[in-house]
């Protein structure tokens, strides 16, 4: 595996932070949403950055390689294109499900796969058909998770040991994720940091949270705690990271405190290098395991085959992506693929249903996390939905008004297309229930939507029929 370009120490770029961003003192890269950023416009924030020599890197969120379908070709295509525009090193994504086909349900957010073996092949067909798509190296992320799947099969560090053996992909390792998961699901961290090969390492996540009611809530929001500075310490005492970046997303704190706390992850990776021999490896984690006949030694797989096959082998990728090293074809016949992608879509739809649209909780799963789950997916789509459309809350008398009639609708309405259509949705579905009540604010409801929507409102006949069938459902 080839070593990953040298990025420094650097921090996510967001629009409300550009001005400050610029102005960092010896910030070295940064990193950008993909889908937030269009390849033929960029943002003269970013086109300064890069002619000054910061590297920019695009991070996307919405592929969804953990899930059963395989990766969208036209998400795949608009990520190699941001890569070739920012002239990136490589691009990053999650190992996370967030959507399902049957039925068509989006989620919003980053969902935790199963550790089983039948969603590791699913992903890892799904993580060649990117690696063959995209134009660079392509690295993925653990994610935060607030459940546990029931009957696991893999620890966190098996399950990511073999993806990379199997695939050859980078890892991003959010060391903020292995803290949130820690809380969350019991999970030793630095048993996951013993476990995984980190020559695969292509960087690192640095990020806050918030504990409530005993649930650790990633919320990039919040400044970086000491337990997750301690994590980045125990990491950098095994490897020595070729970038740390700290994100922040929402609650932008000043420029000062930006500054000082890309102070303190610096002082961390400077502190102390890696030690000559590799610490001895932890007992291997059996946090959240059924089925221990899978907990298995991980000594002897530090190192992922060398995923730099020459073009015309198998495995070798025909772009200029890592591509999947030789041998790498998942266990069992293409049937069994597919009959394992039914399988995983068949929990992962069930699990999903019953965080967007009320359905019951899947056997196994503990209920209480999964209501928080869904309450905490409701307030983030009400949260995005009004910074695309920050008209509505104006419209809708505030904030608290409008943050509970979305709520109301978001309760037994799934998103389906994404958080555009969601607002445009959401609009509609306050006008077919004459809502607002007050006229005039009815009235400029309509004009909003008839101008985003590009058609007529629904007539009053069709709006009375579409009610009658909401109360029969």
């Amino acid at each position: 595996m080839k070593s990953t370009a040298h990025l420094g120490v650097g921090i996510g770029w967001r629009p409300e932070i550009a001005d400050a961003v610029e102005r960092l003192p010896g910030l070295d890269w940064v990193e950008v949403v993909a889908e937030n950023i269009c390849p033929g416009h960029l943002p003269a924030s970013l086109l300064r950055l890069r002619e000054r020599g910061v590297r920019v890197v695009p991070h996307g969120v919405s592929l969804g390689l953990g899930g059963a379908e395989r990766p969208d070709a036209a998400k795949l295509a608009a990520l190699g294109e941001r890569a070739v525009a920012l002239g990136a090193p490589l691009v990053t994504e999650h190992i996370a499900f967030v959507r399902t086909g049957s039925p068509v349900l989006e989620a919003g957010h980053l969902l935790p796969v199963q550790r089983t073996r039948d969603a590791l092949d699913v992903l890892c067909e799904n993580v060649r058909i990117a690696q063959d798509a995209l134009p660079v190296p392509l690295a993925l992320e653990n994610i935060a998770a607030l459940i546990s799947w029931p009957g696991e099969e893999l620890t966190e560090g098996r399950f990511l040991t073999e993806l990379v053996e199997r695939t050859g992909v980078r890892l991003l390792i959010d060391v903020a994720n292995l803290h949130t998961n820690r809380v969350n699901r019991g999970e030793d961290p630095f048993a996951v940091l013993d476990a995984i090969p980190l020559e695969a390492l292509a960087y690192v996540h640095v990020a806050g949270g918030v504990e409530r009611g005993g649930v650790w809530h990633d919320t990039h929001a919040h400044p970086v705690p000491p337990v997750v500075l301690d994590i980045l310490a125990e990491l950098r005492g095994r490897v020595e990271p070729a970038g740390v970046l700290l994100e922040r997303d929402d609650d932008f704190p000043a420029e000062a405190e930006l500054a000082a706390e890309l102070a303190a992850i610096r002082a961390v990776v400077t502190a102390a290098g890696p030690s000559a021999a590799r610490p001895a490896p932890h007992a291997p984690d059996t946090s959240g395991v059924r089925d221990m006949s899978d907990v298995r030694d991980t000594s002897d797989a530090w190192r992922a085959p060398d995923a730099s096959a020459a073009p015309g082998t198998p495995g070798a990728s025909a772009s200029g992506g890592s591509g999947a090293p030789q041998g790498c074809a998942a266990p069992g016949a293409p049937a069994g693929l597919e009959r394992a992608r039914v399988r995983v879509g068949l929990e992962q739809a069930a699990l999903l249903s019953a965080l967007v649209a009320g359905t019951p909780v899947p056997e196994g799963f503990d209920r209480q996390r999964v209501r928080v789950q869904a309450r905490a997916l409701a307030a983030k789509r009400a949260g995005v939905v009004a910074k695309l459309a920050p008209e509505l809350p104006g419209i809708l008398g505030g904030e608290d008004p409008y943050r509970e009639a979305f709520l109301d609708y978001a309760r037994n309405r799934p998103m389906t297309a994404g958080y555009r259509r969601d607002a445009l949705d959401f609009a509609e579905h306050l006008l077919i229930r004459e809502l607002p009540a007050d006229p005039a604010a009815r009235r400029r409801l309509t004009a909003w939507w008839q101008d985003r929507a590009g058609a007529r409102p629904p007539r009053r006949i069709v709006r009375w029929a579409r009610t009658l069938v909401g109360r029969a459902a």
